[in-house]
């Protein structure tokens, strides 16, 4: 089995992992680490920005697939060139930062553009569209069908940018990814292609993801934070550790 096949197969039995190094995160050796990581950890995937020595060296160090993250067709298209075995579009959180978001409709351009390059690539290429959080709920609904009408083939969710965690320990995980698990569940019941949680998962809320629908998870600042490379496999390993021992039961909290 190659490892789109692998990928699709971890997506179907809802039990894929990504590790996210990060759309804006070009410091090599910092994406080696997490690289690393996400490898030695067990994770399914990893997940960098859109650089071709970025790409390059990660397909050198590691069989896991490779998504591509950004905002831009033209490095999405780039990506898929040079290896990359999902394109993703987004996150958003570097336009947040800068006070500025996309609209559905940008969203929807940018994934057909490029899934109109894909129908004409010689090789299977995923496509992977985040839909973001600061929309309205009946909004990101529409635009997750409109992607799985085109054949989008993963919709990512997002949230902790617009969560209000302030407390702390163990409630302050809960509220930081409550946003992203509440559109998970919303998105689960609205499409029938994979949906991956991402946006403030951590060790404490990946089975929740799970528990909402989630097919797969993305995880990438509680790894980013860690120094060691030790340490972020420790990590890694009790998220992919978690989740596979997990057996959620039918309709757990999808009320």
């Amino acid at each position: 089995m190659n490892k789109l096949e692998i990928l699709k197969n971890s997506l179907r039995e809802k039990k894929c992992v990504k590790i996210i190094a990060g759309i804006n995160n070009f410091d090599i050796e910092r994406v080696k680490k997490v690289v690393s990581a996400a490898e030695q950890g067990g994770a399914t995937a990893v997940d960098i920005a859109a650089e071709e020595n970025i790409i390059y060296v990660t397909k050198e160090m590691s069989d896991l697939p490779i998504f591509v993250s950004s905002i831009e067709a033209k490095k999405l298209i780039m990506a898929a060139k040079n290896g990359a075995d999902v394109l993703e579009i987004g996150n958003f959180d570097a336009l947040y930062i800068q006070d500025k978001t996309m609209s559905c409709d940008e969203i929807f351009e940018i994934a057909k553009e490029t899934k109109d390059f894909l129908n004409t690539f010689n090789r299977e290429v995923l496509l992977s569209v985040t839909v973001p959080g600061h929309i309205e709920i009946a909004e990101q609904i529409k635009l997750a069908q409109k992607l799985e009408e085109i054949n989008v083939d993963i919709i990512q969710t997002e949230g902790s940018s617009f969560s209000n965690a302030c407390s702390a320990g163990a409630k302050g995980l809960l509220e930081k990814a409550q946003v992203s698990i509440a559109n998970t569940v919303e998105l689960t019941r609205n499409v029938e292609i994979p949906v991956m949680t991402a946006s403030g998962i951590t060790p404490t809320t990946a089975n929740m993801a799970f528990a909402a629908g989630a097919s797969a998870i993305g995880v990438g600042s509680c790894i980013n934070k860690l120094e060691s490379t030790l340490e972020m496999i420790a990590v890694v390993r009790s998220i992919v550790n978690s989740v596979n021992e997990f057996r959620p039961s039918k309709e757990l909290i999808r009320v």
